[in-house]
């Protein structure tokens, strides 16, 4: 394959051989990747702050016919979530949308719709002053959650709460800083988001490690 630059959201990396790293990427136009980082442990490294989670970046690589990793050339920083993380609540949020989204998506398929769910969360989230962003995350992760059965194909019937079916519609029609104008905290849709995850979790066949985490906050 020729070199290809993409954007991306950065989704996990974990150590690879000697000072290198894997990278799991949701690029726009090319769906989920996973490819080699080399030297990007290192103290200098070239990639710099670009291989956060999350990060929004804009990423070159190449691959050989049947390689299953891709070689990252380089990655330019696009738009950081450092400012969220000093949240403890949004940095759990951050870590389930990229679990969620590295679990559930096929390699090598082109999901634009999903790419655009994960940025327009990630914006509402960045758009909330520091003092309200601890509430706004039920928003986000409730919203994300659905869409992202939705998108997946398995959304059933919901068996939730009158109040909370009546959510999931206003979800379903309406953008997500749309939805700022609901008084949310944790109990806004609990029902309708524990179902989503359950749904979640019952079609990848595993349990999430982010789930429980963010119930406990």
């Amino acid at each position: 394959m020729p070199p290809r630059t993409s954007e991306a959201f950065i989704l996990r990396t974990y150590p690879y051989a000697e000072g290198d790293l894997v990278v799991s990427f949701l690029t726009r136009d090319q769906g989920k990747l996973r490819g080699v980082a080399k030297r990007a442990r290192r103290t200098r490294s070239v990639f710099g702050s670009s291989l956060e989670r999350l990060s929004q970046v804009r990423i070159s690589y190449s691959s050989r016919e049947n390689a299953e990793l891709v070689r990252i050339d380089s990655c330019e920083l696009v738009q950081s979530q450092f400012g969220l993380i000093s949240c403890y609540e949004a940095s759990v949020a951050l870590d389930l949308i990229a679990e969620v989204t590295d679990q559930l998506l096929p390699a090598s398929e082109t999901n634009e719709r999903f790419y655009r769910l994960i940025g327009a969360v990630l914006a509402d989230l960045r758009g909330c002053e520091a003092a309200g962003l601890p509430k706004a995350v039920w928003r986000a992760v409730t919203y994300f959650a659905f869409w992202a059965v939705r998108l997946g194909g398995f959304l059933p019937e919901l068996r939730v709460s009158a109040a909370s079916r009546e959510l999931a519609r206003a979800i379903a029609t309406t953008p997500v800083a749309a939805l700022a104008a609901v008084d949310w905290d944790k109990e806004t849709g609990q029902d309708l988001r524990r179902f989503l995850f359950r749904e979640i979790e019952r079609h990848l066949e595993r349990r999430m490690t982010t789930f429980p985490i963010l119930e406990s906050l």
